[in-house]
């Protein structure tokens, strides 16, 4: 059953569920995804693997002939393989070159000048700020610090769009995305690179969140998942996008003002991004409200009585659970408690495979091509399963499967990275159809009063998975089969947990606290949309909340 309707729900419908107005808006929404899938993902390549060495040039002031092999074999101790040591050198001394020659260097130290990279190729984060040896760890820290910088957008940015609005927020996003992501390009030392990425994270979260709350508090209710549903492709797209951009430009300055400059062509949405006329009336901003709605329903070719529009008023609101609601409960806590669990896993192997794809043994580009091309059907895929087997199976199995591909990687040998890749391809098909699933049933295991502060609780708790997943990835060095070991364990623990949560297809959503089973079975032509716009049934059971704290 949904909220009472006040007036400007009425003229909503008026205006049209989704005309060429909403569908403008839609697009309008879907041209940041393309951008947001670069930032997320672009440094895995500006980090490539580069073969290194201690810089020993000192030995060049007393043998300034010396060929580089001669170089290097005076001055570098070799591994158990006969190879030459990338993080360590013979400690200089101030010999003549005869000594050197005849007696050898044996005391080594760590490198103390820098390091020399042979290969001849472009400019990288690795090469540039020498991201090697007791340096290396800063890539994966670095990564983290641009998840903070996502957790701390949606802190803010959430917020900030009930009290300024949609649209205000958006402009801001958008803006410090450009403007930092540009920067991104001219930082002269790493520590500026992360503090940037941070804000880039920032704005990030902002745009996911608020441009698409805009779009579900315009489109009608039935529409919904269709409007989220493809903005969570584009961003798909946005992947592949990636992987032909960073092949084509391989100096890691370029590859950033590539991804990043075009942010600035949606400056354009000062002119043609409307607010919410939700929104606007539950701040009072009547007259405002009236004039978006009116142009709405021009560009619907829908005419808006007069008599309706006075009926405008503000929307009364009411009283917001808190989420003290979520743990007092017996039934609302297990809910709370095995969601907030499940998109941290979803979170956690999500990124951890994402941001794993240097390691995968195969080509880097093809691999984030078929990253991103897998979650196009994972995402459409996840709707039609909902359907036909419900809710609690789909999200239980796809996470079971989705650890299941981990543990099963750590059995690979490392001579067949294409079996590596296919499996992880597997992984991360079933972990985004698994995120894609936890949006849906988060909605509907939740009540009314609580939807939006349990769904916004869960989606913290994703955003600390996401800072968490690269620190894991460290954990390789120790032994390389850890960082599967433990995506995979958790999630296949939290998905047979799933197996507790109540089903909820074909069941309307409860409104308040005080009942934790599911409402009683709705007919099967309930499909379709009722009266009020509540859409119910197999493939439904959306409220006209849901999807407002939607984000990636």
């Amino acid at each position: 059953m949904q909220l009472p309707m006040s007036g400007v729900g009425e003229i909503l419908k008026a205006v049209g569920d989704f005309g060429p107005f909403q569908k403008w808006l839609v697009l309008l929404t879907l041209l940041p995804c393309f951008t947001l899938s670069f930032h997320q993902f672009c440094q895995l390549f500006m980090v490539p693997h580069e073969p290194h060495h201690c810089n020993t040039s000192w030995i060049r002031a007393i043998g300034p002939n010396l060929t580089e092999e001669e170089q290097l074999n005076l001055t570098l101790p070799r591994d158990a393989d006969g190879a030459y040591e990338q993080c360590s050198m013979y400690s200089p001394v101030d010999w003549d070159l005869n000594s050197i020659v005849a007696y050898g260097l044996n005391a080594t130290e760590k490198c103390s000048s820098g390091w020399v990279y042979p290969s001849a190729q472009a400019p990288s984060l690795l090469t540039e700020f020498d991201l090697v040896c007791d340096r290396k760890d800063l890539d994966d820290i670095s990564q983290s610090i641009y998840m903070l910088g996502m957790f701390l957008g949606s802190m803010i940015f959430g917020p900030l769009s009930d009290r300024m609005g949609r649209r205000p927020v958006i402009l801001i996003s958008i803006f410090l995305q450009g403007l930092f992501g540009l920067a991104i390009a001219f930082v002269p030392h790493f520590d500026v690179y992360m503090a940037f990425r941070c804000v880039v994270g920032a704005s990030v979260a902002g745009i996911t969140m608020t441009i698409l709350s805009l779009a579900t508090e315009w489109v009608g209710v039935s529409h919904r998942p269709k409007a989220v549903l493809t903005s969570h492709c584009c961003f798909a797209i946005g992947q592949m996008i990636l992987a032909g951009l960073s092949y084509g430009i391989r100096n890691w300055r370029l590859l950033q003002i590539a991804g990043s400059a075009p942010v600035f062509a949606l400056f354009f949405y000062i002119w043609v991004l409307p607010e919410s006329a939700r929104w606007l009336v539950i701040k009072g901003r009547i007259e405002e409200a009236k004039k978006v709605l009116q142009k709405a329903a021009s560009i619907n070719k829908r005419t808006l009585p007069p008599e309706l529009l006075e009926q405008l008023k503000p929307e009364t609101q009411p009283k917001p659970g808190s989420t003290l609601d979520l743990f007092r409960k017996k039934h609302l806590q297990k809910v709370t408690l095995i969601m907030i669990c499940t998109w941290f896993v979803n979170s956690l192997v999500y990124y951890g495979l994402s941001l794993n794809v240097t390691n995968f043994g195969l080509d880097i580009y093809l691999t984030q091509l078929a990253f991103g091309a897998v979650e196009i059907p994972a995402r459409v895929g996840c709707i039609f399963t909902l359907q036909w087997f419900g809710r609690k199976k789909t999200q239980a199995v796809l996470l079971i499967l989705s650890g299941l591909m981990c543990l099963i990687i750590i059995g690979i040998p490392e001579d067949q990275p294409v079996a590596t890749t296919v499996l992880a391809t597997i992984g991360k098909f079933t972990a985004t159809a698994s995120f894609s699933t936890s949006y849906i049933y988060s909605a509907e295991l939740f009540p009314t009063v609580v939807r939006q502060t349990g769904v916004g609780l869960c989606s913290m708790s994703a955003r600390l998975a996401g800072i968490i997943a690269p620190l894991v990835l460290l954990l390789e060095q120790h032994h390389p089969a850890i960082p599967m070991a433990v995506f995979g364990s958790v999630t296949v623990v939290v998905g047979l947990l799933c197996f507790l949560l109540p089903e909820t297809r074909g069941t309307d959503l409860a409104d308040d606290t005080r009942d934790g089973s599911p409402r009683a079975q709705v007919c099967e032509n309930a499909n379709s949309s009722s009266e009020n716009g509540h859409v119910k049934g197999k493939g439904g059971g959306q409220d006209n909340e849901y999807t407002k704290s939607t984000q990636f």
